[in-house]
């Protein structure tokens, strides 16, 4: 399979796992929390879609496309190690649903971060929150969702609390 169609597989399940906890997460109050701006397509479709619930955008270094960056008050700077514990202790566990899009070409890698990282997005989920993560995650109080239709399989990975 070429990288196109690897790229493309994975914006589709993307978008049709976004699609998909929006909607079910709509009767829901708390945050929305995007982990990875990149050049902010994802944020962009989050803030087209939901109006009601704040979307903020955890990033190292604002490097996205004008119309898709966020304003300031909704940017938590800095590396996830340390900016998660933070907003666990400023949210607590209120978010309604969080997107991560932080992989980068390695495979390893990637899995490496993802067990790192886990345990530190896992208690940020309210009850009946949705996880969306392009990377298979290691939760032990989530658990993994079906895909819905229109995705990819292995391309996104849904969990609920």
């Amino acid at each position: 399979m070429s990288r196109l169609d690897l790229f493309i597989d994975r914006m589709v399940s993307q978008r049709a796992c976004l699609d998909f906890a929006i909607a079910a997460t709509d009767h829901m109050t708390g945050p929305v929390f995007e982990l990875g701006l990149g050049n902010g397509r994802t944020y962009h479709h989050l803030r087209e879609k939901i109006a009601t619930r704040p979307v903020h955008v955890f990033e190292r270094a604002v490097a996205s496309h004008p119309d898709s960056t966020p304003p300031d008050d909704m940017l938590i700077l800095g590396d996830v190690r340390e900016t998660l514990p933070q907003a666990l202790a400023r949210f607590g566990a209120t978010a309604s649903l969080i997107h991560a899009d932080l992989g980068g070409h390695d495979a390893g890698k990637n899995d490496a971060f993802a067990r790192m990282v886990s345990p530190l997005i896992e208690p940020l989920l309210a009850a009946g929150g949705l996880m969306i993560s392009s990377d298979r995650m290691y939760f032990t109080t989530l658990a993994e969702q079906p895909q819905p239709p229109g995705t990819v399989a292995g391309r996104t990975f849904l969990y609920r609390r």
